[in-house]
């Protein structure tokens, strides 16, 4: 399966936000006036925890009434639990306010937009360009429920990310390269043949004329052997390592 190098720019431009840690139990005697994500005590000391952010607080993100409050700046988010700064941590799953990992599904991600972003990357003379299409990715989607829809919104996004950035666009013949994520040799054509409904053996060409068929052969090949990749937390370089290891992750070893 030899995969164009599209994979960096588009994983780039799909891929948001970094990791964030937990904020330190910490505190300084000050009339207020705390650093962003401090609470301001009733004894106008600044830290966290509910000592400073619950009875009595009086600034930051202090929580009210037995539920967290912020006073969120414009571009970080206030977390489940009532602490604001950017980041998953506070943007993904309870998020309250500000630029939040919105909650939806494939579809509010994979939109006829960022479909028409990775298809216009292809050469002219490219046949997959006119050949593959929204519509049928989806018609093809309803035999996979599980993709994209496994762990957080972000770890969701990650995942579809992953996927498209693995989209290249080849033609070949034979029980080679077709399809999105280049389907290759006779056992797979076999194995998602028989899974999907093709003869695969008999007519793998099939996967190049019948554009819902070849997105099910992609998404056939990712749910059996990438998205547990991805929802374990193994990351984009081992996908690569599933799909075309041999020719891409070549590693030379020494015998002593």
């Amino acid at each position: 399966m030899v995969i164009p190098i599209l994979r960096k720019s588009i994983l780039a431009t799909t891929l948001a936000g970094i990791l964030a840690g937990l904020m330190p139990e910490s505190a300084m005697a000050q009339s207020c006036g705390c650093a962003s994500g401090l609470c301001c005590s009733q004894y106008r000391y600044c830290g966290t925890g509910d000592a400073y952010c619950g009875t009595g607080g009086q600034a930051g993100p202090y929580y009210s009434s037995g539920t967290p409050s912020c006073c969120c700046e414009s571009d970080v988010c206030c977390s489940q639990y009532g602490y604001w700064v950017a980041g998953i941590t506070y943007c993904d799953t309870g998020c309250q306010l500000g630029p939040c990992f919105s909650s939806g599904t494939v579809s509010d991600i994979v939109t006829q937009a960022f479909f028409d972003g990775i298809i216009i990357q292809a050469a002219s003379n490219c046949a997959g360009k006119s050949f593959y299409t929204h519509d049928a990715f989806f018609q093809a989607l309803n035999s996979y429920t599980s993709f994209g829809t496994t762990g957080t919104f972000y770890e969701s996004k990650q995942e579809i990310a992953t996927f498209f950035a693995h989209y290249p666009c080849v033609a070949d013949r034979g029980y080679y390269g077709r399809g999105p994520l280049q389907l290759s040799w006779n056992y797979n054509y076999g194995a998602a043949g028989n899974s999907i409904g093709f003869d695969g053996l008999n007519y793998p060409e099939t996967v190049a004329n019948d554009v819902v068929t070849s997105f099910k052969t992609a998404l056939w090949f990712w749910m059996n052997n990438c998205h547990s990749i991805i929802t374990s937390g193994q990351g984009f370089g081992a996908t690569i390592q599933a799909i075309n290891g041999a020719i891409e992750c070549m590693v030379e070893t020494q015998q002593i």
